[in-house]
């Protein structure tokens, strides 16, 4: 079965909604129910990508109807990398090694030969290209920096991201940390915005608070064909503007995605 990586780079907040509260954020995003990660479930961007197919009159049928199973398997879309404040300079790139080892099981299943071997990491500690490093107000010890293994990591990395200029950031940006203290930043490291709905006379009618994923998060997700050809139409709805809409809030600006499309060699242009 073949099938291809969807890289896609936040271009604005994103809300994917999980439906109920979580403490003071009345509206958090999904999350992995057992690693904590922010995802987007696999039917929001199914439905996303068949949206973006109707606005651009193309061919809706891969994606099934009541009565006939669609043509393209589509998965979540999977957390990669985590922007992250830091008073070391401007924002890091996180990420965990097991994101990245789940990143590598990923590009084998999609037939890429993209491989990387995954660092480890243990709590408190980061590996990037710098030394002293704060990660919001949490301080990390340097233990590496961007040796050969952190290259690979990055050069995989970079094949995710659409913009040239946006990719070349990524080597004095990315940072590895554990898995817990990825997880922490994961669950408390998000923007939390607080947003109003006013009457006719401006008074608040409801206050509440919606946590969202920032703009330069980056994920991707893989989609298979079950029929032949089912991967072309995919790939056609990006040629000529490779961005996506996904989640809620799309009359504010929110929700854009850009998209890098990754597959084996010899498919596709």
């Amino acid at each position: 079965m073949n099938g291809m990586m969807l890289g896609m780079l936040a271009e604005t907040n994103i809300h994917s909604g999980a439906g109920r509260s979580e403490g003071f954020v009345d509206l958090p995003v999904a999350r992995e129910a057992v690693t904590g990660y922010p995802v987007i479930a696999g039917s929001s961007l199914k439905g996303a990508l068949r949206d973006a197919a109707r606005e651009k009159n193309l061919d809706e049928s891969i994606f099934g109807s009541e009565d006939r199973a669609g043509d393209i398997l589509v998965s979540d879309a999977r957390l990669l990398l985590l922007p992250v404040r830091s008073l070391t300079g401007s924002y890091k790139w996180v990420t965990c090694p097991h994101i990245l080892e789940r990143l590598c099981r990923d590009l084998k299943l999609c037939g890429l030969s993209d491989g990387f071997e995954v660092v480890s990491v243990k709590k408190g500690e980061a590996i990037w290209s710098g030394e002293h490093l704060f990660l919001e107000e949490r301080e990390f010890k340097h233990v590496g920096g961007m040796d050969d293994r952190m290259k690979s990591v990055s050069s995989v990395l970079k094949k995710m991201i659409l913009h040239p200029q946006t990719a070349s950031r990524l080597e004095r940006q990315l940072v590895i940390i554990s898995d817990d203290d990825f997880r922490w930043f994961a669950s408390y490291g998000l923007p939390v915005a607080a947003r109003n709905q006013l009457d006719d006379n401006k008074k608040s009618r409801n206050l509440w608070y919606e946590e969202s994923l920032a703009p330069d998060t980056l994920m991707y997700a893989m989609v298979f064909e079950r029929r032949d050809n089912a991967l072309n139409k995919v790939r056609s709805m990006f040629e000529s503007n490779p961005y996506l809409q996904l989640g809620g809030n799309e009359t504010v600006g929110m929700g854009w995605f850009a998209v890098k499309i990754l597959e084996k060699k010899g498919e596709g242009k």
